[in-house]
């Protein structure tokens, strides 16, 4: 509205200079009073918004009626008083090019992003032409006369409707754009949200994968290798081991119910309870039992921990298993060339305060033998049939690579998994350890 003020200011006084007289003069004077005051005006409500802004407030709605007063008051003051003589009276109101000006206040009043402002817009801006008309002598009782409907003074109300019909339609025109300033306000805040989650996600990753062990337990007499994949940014998945006080050495693997922030946050927790407990050297099933009470306080209605450790020590060629509800269990006989798939022993850590299981299971190892602890990400992953992959799949694939490292084995079975899936996606973590007898 400035630039469009300023344009009209700057020919005007392109028109006196040009063409300069008493009456011109008295016009440019007009004009110019005219412009100052809606300047004044336009610079105080800027400066309210500004403050309002600051105070992160809303505009007080008397101040948006003043600026609309002034603003369409702007036009009819011309209208009124910058006009020529040479022209009839009646016909002042109607042939003024001031008039346009309110279209251009009714057009700008959309961008308020405010129906009902544009609407009070288009009835001020015919409230106060209507005024200038009467300044000019136009009278309300031209309307009930039988005069001509193209008659300077119905017509003055004509271009009165006319206004009041343009308020009307930016309103209209505001109620949309405003919908869709509030659409892409929305859209934004979600991609805000899903960038900082995302940001989130990948902290919460790279916590998680910080706590996975960075290099494999090195123990006389056996080849151990572990590995993880999760679905998501952060998994329910984990794997660790502990070197134990007398030598010994545990090794563990869990599976949280569900993927996510959630269970990663749990899986972390399963593995700081299993830290400090098997750190104690206190007894395999004692241990177990201790995690399950720590852990049954933590988890929620519904959830639950799968754990499997094993426990091995150098020159010993028993492996002590077990599984709090971690199934099935692979165990791969090289002499016999037979697989033995084992059931859990306990319940599932969470699942009762008092953990219920058999006692831990001796496993006696020769060169060769096989003990593999997977996750169901692995049997459950299904190709574009729906078919899943399955237990006697992973045991052929273990099978087939029997002569490789613990590593090597895992990486294999990864391949064929993956080979089998036909692409589909991987729609739970994946985690693996092997141990193999030396």
């Amino acid at each position: 509205m400035f630039v469009v003020v300023g344009l009209g200011l700057l020919f005007r006084v392109a028109r006196t200079v040009e063409a300069w007289n008493f009456e011109n003069a008295g016009s440019l004077l007009w004009l110019g009073l005219t412009a100052t005051l809606f300047a004044v005006m336009e610079l105080l409500v800027l400066r309210e918004i500004g403050r309002a802004m600051s105070a992160e407030g809303n505009l007080r709605h008397r101040i948006w009626l003043w600026n609309i007063l002034v603003e369409t008051a702007i036009p009819a003051l011309l209208i009124a008083l910058v006009t020529s003589t040479t022209i009839p009276q009646k016909y002042r109101a109607l042939v003024h090019p001031a008039f346009f000006l309110y279209f251009v206040l009714i057009t700008l009043s959309t961008l308020r992003l405010n129906p009902l402002v544009s609407f009070l817009c288009g009835v001020a801006s015919a409230i106060t032409y209507v005024c200038a008309a009467i300044y000019h002598g136009w009278s309300f009782r031209w309307i009930v006369t039988n005069a001509s409907l193209y008659s300077p003074e119905k017509t003055v109300t004509a271009y009165a409707l006319t206004l009041v019909i343009a308020g009307l339609g930016a309103a209209l025109v505001a109620r949309e754009i405003r919908k869709q300033v509030e659409a892409a306000l929305r859209e934004a805040e979600t991609r805000r949200e899903v960038e900082q989650l995302q940001h989130d996600l990948d902290v919460a990753r790279s916590i998680q994968q910080s706590l996975l062990p960075k290099t494999m337990p090195q123990m006389s007499g056996y080849d151990i290798a572990a590995w993880n994949k999760p679905a998501d940014q952060t998994g329910g998945d984990y794997y660790d081991w502990q070197r134990l006080p007398d030598g010994r050495l545990v090794v563990g693997l869990a599976d949280v119910t569900g993927h996510g922030i959630g269970p990663a946050l749990l899986a972390a927790v399963c593995r700081a309870y299993s830290r400090a407990t098997f750190g104690q050297h206190k007894g395999f099933l004692e241990s177990m039992e201790r995690i399950n009470a720590a852990v049954s306080t933590d988890v929620g209605e519904g959830r639950f921990v799968t754990f499997v450790a094993a426990l091995l020590g150098p020159g010993n060629t028993e492996i002590e298993l077990l599984s709090a509800g971690h199934a099935p269990l692979f165990v791969y006989w090289l002499k016999e060339d037979r697989f033995d798939k084992m059931e859990a022993h306990g319940l599932p850590l969470g699942i009762s305060t008092e953990f219920v299981s058999d006692p831990p299971q001796r496993l006696p190892f020769r060169p060769g033998d096989l003990l593999v602890l997977a996750t169901d990400g692995f049997f459950e992953w299904a190709n574009r049939s729906g078919e899943l992959f399955g237990s006697e799949r992973l045991e052929h694939s273990v099978r087939a690579h029997r002569e490789s490292s613990a590593a090597e084995i895992i990486s294999s079975l990864y391949e064929d998994v993956l080979k089998y899936s036909e692409g589909t996606t991987q729609k739970d973590d994946l985690t693996a350890i092997v141990i193999k007898r030396v």
